[in-house]
């Protein structure tokens, strides 16, 4: 067995919440640890949308899911996290001294004090379209997430859904592109009303296509697309195409998180709503991958859940210690601790 990495607080999963989750627990003291499966911090907002705006952060009328996970990578700066990333985290096992020892799929092994599940939905990957051939393309011009709007600039863009992010990026990308096509298997979308109406008005003025269908064929080589066969009420079509994003929705799975033997609700974790621990004393829960009476999957839920998780993980850590409730606006020790006093 590989060397353990010690730490006081193991955070599985580097999303917003989890991120936040540092910071509470920096001002108690606690060394914090965060392991996730993705190459980077920042969870879904950062894979999926990182530059879509968010609109219900607290003080901030609107962010770009990548601004709010700088943001706080540098609100957690002071605390020093280390992290382990492209990382699934596949075993976890109670040690004699009431701690936790925590494997990798790459054979790291962790020991902390308390394990802080902050996995989103857990590990999740996208649907993946039923056309021949499509994974020779993948990850060179065929992409499940926009990470940066200059790759599809000048590009030849074909997305393929009825969702809200299929919406929201053929209008965010239509500008940059060099043509636009949105593809749908019906006129009805599951987006919003509004985006739909925008999407519509683009069409009547050519600013984009919009085409019933589904996508059958591509064609290309060595990675790189160059046009996509679309089967319609009229029969076949083949249109230019250099980049591609289908948006078929996303394949959520708890993974090994199931056989920890938590108690589970609906392949989420039941917390309560006083440290929102799970089942397992030691072991919390915060955000999306929670569940309690009046839920709310919301970053802001996430980050008073992270709040409260700390008060109950320092007395975990430092069993007996006198826990003083301080504000950071006006206690001169945490302003030291965030290099602000």
């Amino acid at each position: 067995m590989a060397e353990p990495i010690r730490t006081d607080v193991l955070i599985i999963g580097a999303g917003p919440v989890g991120l936040f989750a540092v910071f509470e627990l920096g001002l108690f003291d606690m060394k914090c640890h965060l392991v996730d499966i993705l190459d980077r911090p920042g969870g879904q907002c950062a894979e999926l949308y990182p530059e879509k705006p968010i609109y219900d952060i607290p003080a901030l009328p609107t962010v770009t899911a990548q601004e709010l996970v700088d943001r706080l990578m540098e609100q957690i700066k002071p605390f020093n996290p280390s992290f382990t990333f492209n990382r699934m985290v596949t075993g976890l096992e109670k040690l004699p001294d009431g701690g936790f020892r925590v494997t990798t799929d790459e054979n790291e092994v962790f020991e902390a004090k308390v394990v802080v599940i902050a996995a989103g939905g857990g590990s999740f990957q996208p649907k993946r379209p039923p056309i021949p051939g499509i994974e020779a393309y993948e990850g060179k011009s065929v992409f499940y997430s926009v990470r940066r709007m200059e790759e599809f600039r000048g590009e030849d863009v074909l997305i393929v859904g009825g969702g809200d992010s299929a919406l929201d990026w053929t209008l965010n990308l239509q500008p940059v592109a060099r043509s636009m096509t949105l593809v749908h298997r019906r006129p009805e979308f599951r987006a919003a009303p509004d985006s739909v109406n925008k999407m519509f008005a683009l069409q009547e003025t050519g600013g984009l296509e919009f085409r019933i269908g589904q996508v059958t064929a591509l064609k290309g080589e060595d990675g790189q697309l160059r046009s996509a066969t679309i089967k319609g009420p009229d029969g076949d079509v083949e249109i230019p195409a250099t980049r591609m994003l289908p948006f078929f929705g996303l394949t959520m799975k708890l993974g090994p998180v199931a056989e920890w033997g938590l108690n589970l609700h609906e392949n989420v974790i039941p917390v309560d709503t006083e440290k929102f621990e799970t089942s397992v004393p030691g072991i919390f829960a915060i955000g999306d991958i929670n569940w309690y009476p009046g839920k709310l999957k919301l970053i802001l839920s996430g980050f008073h859940e992270a709040a409260l998780m700390a008060q109950a993980a320092k007395r975990i850590v430092s069993p007996g210690e006198r826990i003083v409730f301080q504000y950071t606006t006006s206690s001169t020790s945490l302003q030291k601790k965030l290099g602000v006093a």
